[in-house]
């Protein structure tokens, strides 16, 4: 094994939005993503004791997770239509029960091993701007549920 001699990229993860069934999926690539900040941070809680001779001590007690992804809206030539996969996080931000969730993966682009899937509730948020401003959308991809690491869908 090499030692590593290059720096990774703040670009190195892609968005996949299964737009199939649970059964039946059908990943689709969530196109033109400008900025991309996945978190999975624990909850701790405190549970210093007497025992511990003055020495905090902290115990994991849950862990939530989220994906912030801004992106530039896509329409199609004719401006008839949007991206089908940017369409499916803003129905689902409307939805409520089974019709607010949608399964998501993200992974480093180049087959590197990271790589994770779950399901988010969907915030959208358009960014509005001046007159030179790209239409883009900020959606907050908020886990319900296990984070999974997964086996890279871009590993050769």
């Amino acid at each position: 094994m090499s030692t590593p001699t290059e720096n990774a990229l703040a670009r190195q993860w892609r968005l996949d939005v299964n737009m199939g069934t649970v059964e039946v999926p059908d990943w689709q690539l969530c196109p033109a993503i400008t900025e991309f900040q996945p978190t999975w941070p624990p909850n701790l809680e405190d549970s210093t004791t007497y025992d511990s001779e003055g020495w905090e001590e902290s115990t994991k007690t849950s862990q939530s997770w989220q994906v912030e992804a801004t992106f530039n809206r896509m329409a199609s030539p004719d401006a008839t239509t949007y991206s089908p996969v940017h369409e499916r996080l803003r129905t689902v931000s409307f939805g409520y029960g089974a019709d607010s969730k949608v399964p998501i993966r993200f992974y480093d682009r180049d087959g590197l091993p990271e790589a994770y899937s779950g399901t988010v509730l969907v915030t959208w948020e358009p960014q509005g701007g001046d007159y030179k401003a790209l239409g883009q959308i900020k959606a907050t991809l908020k886990g319900t549920g296990a984070l999974v690491p997964i086996t890279n869908p871009v590993t050769p």
